[in-house]
């Protein structure tokens, strides 16, 4: 993803035979935007500008959806269908929208998951010999009809074709043939039916959880709140977490509801509340699921074969894996990386602690289906939210688990923590090390910076991340991270193993606390950035 400002295009013709940099060849090209993350006019404008140098390239086919709206999951779904050369994907992901706020393009290749490094890197460096682009600001293409449309500029170029489809429907036929719609179905609808809050905070997923949700599987319309998509999101951050989606907490609380979902504007990520507001943390979720994923036909037919998880999840994940006898992957951060391993058959099933989850029926996380699969499983269990999930830590354990967010930092300032910090774990006279915070005393088993090989094609991540792991199995990570834009983020996570279930009922916060303590002693994070606190806690 490469974020920038607010655009201000500009170009002029250039005669053919003169256009600079490297001819992209493709057949069909699949566009989307998550949600109307810029005013009107100027999403027409950005569009074009994308759609434009595409004739210029001749490509001979582009596919968007209707209203130039769609899911990242979707995304993915329909370049898989159609056997696409890829897609272009504009998004302020769960970041803020709206003049001002994110805007980045993402481009997924033909197996409809993210561009990895090396095609990227390419993509970058290609950028940097382009001298000119070709607009025409002319062409209008309706984008509320469904169709194709034909065009033919001047016979400059092949003759060009826009087809305008309708995301929700592709993506609902996919997903029926996935889940047990009958069994989700009577759940929602039949007695002692299940009363759900989904919360799609104005992002992209309004009418696919209306479709879904509503019109397919019969939950009540007033089930999905704010499910208009917004150009600022209405001014929420859609990001679903504890901190941001307080409007589905504050409905949870009050105990009406028996299940609660919220999803990020390009519906990828979101978050499962059970009644009265119970908090299933994302690493939770995902080895709840992996425990659980007979509950779903999908996975009777094809089996499970192994999981994946980036380094920063919870190793709840691991513990699932080692009982049903299936290797797990542990990736840097950032779905690609799982892209391999599903491709080359090793991966059913992986996820991310940034509220993200998917299976190999997408090369993306896909957030409603993450909802259908708890849907599923609670209908199959029998059990609510709280119950499968004490249940779960019964079985293997609870994982106490949070995320420090500083956000917004210097990146200057974050390049020196890392630095600093990087040389002071590495140092062998770091092992053994023992830190004392009250009656709690930690000794360093291991420190590193986490360094992945693919084990497809051998490809070498570094860098993604310092860890430290003490010898009752604690962890502390610390990671730097671009995502939020210009400025720079640190985000810091700590992990503690509880396997008394006599202890699975305490304060994730005061569980942590002794390690949070040592990790803001050994980075002197607040001191070197002025800061009190975390902006975010997850």
């Amino acid at each position: 993803m490469v974020d920038f400002g607010q655009p201000k295009p500009h170009g002029k013709n250039k005669k053919d035979g003169e256009r600079g940099g490297t001819v992209m060849i493709f057949n069909t090209l699949l566009e989307a935007v998550d949600a109307r993350i810029i005013s009107q006019d100027e999403q027409r404008h950005s569009l074009w500008m994308k759609m434009l140098p595409s004739l210029a390239f001749q490509i001979g086919r582009l596919i968007i959806g209707q209203n130039g709206i769609l899911s990242t999951p979707a995304v993915s779904c329909i370049i898989r269908k159609i056997k696409a050369a890829g897609g272009i994907i504009l998004t302020a992901s769960h970041c803020p929208g709206g003049p001002g706020g994110e805007f980045g393009v993402k481009f997924n290749v033909a197996n409809g998951g993210p561009a990895p490094d090396v095609v990227s890197d390419k993509i970058y460096q290609i950028s940097k010999t382009i001298e000119e682009y070709t607009i025409c600001p002319d062409l209008r293409i309706d984008l509320s009809r469904l169709g194709r449309q034909e065009f033919d500029l001047e016979n400059k170029f092949k003759p060009f074709r826009v087809e305008i489809v309708d995301p929700v429907d592709i993506y609902l036929n996919l997903l029926r043939t996935i889940f047990d719609f009958n069994a989700i179905k009577s759940l929602l609808t039949g007695p002692g039916q299940l009363k759900i809050r989904v919360d799609a905070m104005h992002g992209v997923m309004g009418p696919y959880v209306r479709k879904v949700l509503c019109d397919e599987l019969g939950a009540p319309a007033n089930s999905a709140i704010n499910c208009v998509p917004l150009e600022d999101f209405g001014g929420q951050h859609p990001d679903p977490n504890l901190t941001y989606a307080t409007t589905l907490l504050e409905a949870m609380k009050g105990g009406e509801y028996g299940f609660g979902a919220a999803f990020d504007a390009d519906g990828d990520r979101y978050m499962i509340l059970g009644q009265n507001g119970f908090f299933v943390s994302p690493s939770d979720s995902l080895a709840i699921i992996a425990a659980n994923l007979s509950c779903i036909p999908y996975f009777r037919q094809m089996g499970v074969r192994g999981f994946g998880r980036s380094m920063p999840t919870s190793t709840a994940l691991d513990r699932v894996a080692k009982s049903m006898k299936v290797p797990v992957y542990e990736t840097p951060a950032g779905w690609r990386f799982f892209s391999n391993l599903m491709d080359s058959g090793r991966c059913s099933l992986c996820g991310e602690e940034s509220f993200g989850t998917g299976s190999d029926h997408l090369r993306e996380k896909d957030g409603l289906w993450a909802v259908l699969v708890w849907l599923s499983i609670i209908a199959a269990r029998k059990q609510s939210v709280e119950e499968i999930v004490r249940d779960h830590w019964a079985k293997f354990g609870r994982h106490y688990y949070c995320r420090f967010d500083y956000e917004g930092l210097e990146p200057k300032t974050t390049y020196y923590i890392m630095r600093d910090l990087e040389a002071l774990l590495t140092d062998k006279s770091f092992i053994g090390q023992q830190f004392a915070v009250g009656s709690h005393v930690y000794s360093v088993a291991k420190t590193d910076s986490f360094e992945y090989v693919d084990p497809v094609d051998g490809t070498v991540t570094k860098k993604q991340g310092l860890r430290i792991i003490f010898s009752d199995a604690s962890r502390l990570i610390f990671r730097l991270s671009s995502s939020s834009g210009v400025r720079a983020t640190i985000r810091l996570y700590a992990e503690s193993y509880e396997r008394d279930p006599s202890g699975h009922d305490q304060e994730p916060q005061a569980v942590l606390s002794p390690l949070i303590a040592i990790a803001l002693k050994i980075s002197q994070i607040h001191e070197r950035t002025g800061r009190r606190g975390p902006t975010v806690i997850t």
